[in-house]
């Protein structure tokens, strides 16, 4: 079953206002585990940092104008996209200069909905795609909520850590507050556990305090603590292309197909 709607494919931001949750690691893995089974998927790399560019392959020099030059109103869409070397995935990569673009978006008008105007005037170049993943950056921020009001659904990696239940109660809100002001369709996608560790008595018991307060909302997928996982941006490369058979691309492998299953339903609302 296709995720694309009349109005174009389906549209997630991956996001926490935390920093060193496995977020722009499940953005390059689960992008690239479903476009590898034949899903047309786009990336967009919201992030100064650049990570995920930097995960898939992407050097400096190809990244053009980027996601910079998409917010600006400098680049369209359909300009700013490379490829990746992953069949059926495609990349909107970030460059250094998006570390200004908080600042330089304060006095443009319509500083929220950048991002989903570039979707609107992108036309057949976001048609050719089923998904549309959004990795953004650790802070909630323009940048994130420009993400948030050009998506579908938000997608939320959760470490296995003591605060994480905190956190999570303070995304949902601010998933409320984007909801009721910039962007009525917005849905929670999920919640995915990472760095989890089944032999860690912390990593079970926040497991079990964030499904006793999310439910089904939590995948049944975790990703594993695994040193593969970590080495492989330093490759440029998803963990599935730079070691197929270790846990964590396994655990990626099984996390996107059930995300294809979830998606036969519509995303659920927020908590």
């Amino acid at each position: 079953m296709s995720d694309s709607s009349p109005r174009g494919p389906r549209v997630i931001a991956i996001a926490n206002q935390k920093g060193g949750v496995g977020k722009t690691t499940t953005a390059i893995n689960l992008a690239t585990a479903l476009a590898v089974v034949g899903r047309r998927t786009l990336l967009i790399d919201l992030d100064p940092q650049g990570n995920a560019s930097t995960g898939l392959g992407v050097a400096q020099e190809a990244r053009g104008r980027g996601t910079y030059g998409v917010l600006l109103g400098e680049t369209p869409l359909a300009a700013a996209i490379v490829d990746t070397g992953v069949p059926n995935l495609r990349l909107v990569p970030a460059t250094v200069d998006l570390l200004g673009a908080e600042i330089e978006l304060v006095d443009l008008p319509r500083r929220e909905y950048r991002l989903a105007d570039a979707f609107a005037d992108a036309g057949a170049a976001l048609a050719e795609f089923e998904l549309v993943f959004i990795d953004c950056p650790p802070a909630l921020g323009f940048l994130t909520l420009n993400a948030l009001a050009a998506a579908d659904s938000l997608f939320v990696p959760l470490q296995c850590e003591f605060f994480a239940l905190e956190g999570l109660s303070q995304l949902m809100r601010t998933l409320e507050r984007v909801r009721a002001r910039f962007n009525p369709r917005l849905a929670l996608e999920g919640v995915v556990l990472t760095m989890y560790d089944k032999r860690n008595s912390l990593s079970e018991q926040v497991a079990a305090d964030v499904r006793a307060h999310f439910g089904d909302q939590v995948y049944e997928t975790a990703i594993p603590r695994n040193v593969r996982i970590a080495e492989a941006p330093s490759h440029g490369k998803p963990i599935l292309l730079y070691d197929l058979r270790c846990p964590g691309s396994q655990a990626y492998i099984m996390l996107a197909a059930e995300f294809g299953r979830r998606r036969r339903a519509p995303a659920v609302a927020a908590a």
